[in-house]
Parts: C-alpha cells; structure tokens; sequence
C-alpha cells in the first residue's frame, strides 16, 4: 500500500458545525493520491442487509455514516473533475 498523506480538509471544521465536546465529529479530507477519507460513525452492522442489490462491500470496507450538514458544508471544496 502506498503512504498516503492528508492534504486538506473539504469544508468546515467540527467545531465550526457546532461540535464542542468531540462527540459528533465526523469530518472528510482529500488524501495526495486525489482520494477521499471520511470520519463517520460505522453503521455497518445496521445498513449492510439494506443495500440496494447492486450494491456490497468488501471485507476491508465499511459503510460510514456522516452528517447531512458535513456534506452540505463540504460541497463547496469538492471539485467537479
């Protein structure tokens, strides 16, 4: 596997979003291969048997749940290509 490092975080800080205590923290950042890491809570267990059927995941993935407004305040630093 390749070293991977944090380039920037896309959108706003937690505690920009109100997170005061750390509890609620999840948070995205594009990584120097263009890629993407989320911080989210892991809901594996709970949405794995609601995917849709062309949907799955491998044994090294986990389906992570963020905030709609995490999204929504990311969106403006995400690129369109």
């Amino acid at each position: 596997m390749t070293s991977l490092d944090i380039t920037r975080r896309i959108g706003v800080s937690p505690r920009q979003r109100g997170s005061l205590d750390g509890n609620t923290c999840p948070d995205i950042f594009e990584l120097s291969d263009g890629s993407f890491a989320v911080i989210g809570a892991d809901r594996t267990d709970s949405l794995e048997g609601k995917l849709p059927a062309d949907a799955g995941r491998s044994s090294d993935e986990r389906i992570v749940v963020i905030t709609r407004e995490t999204l929504i305040r990311a969106k403006f630093d995400i690129p369109d290509a």
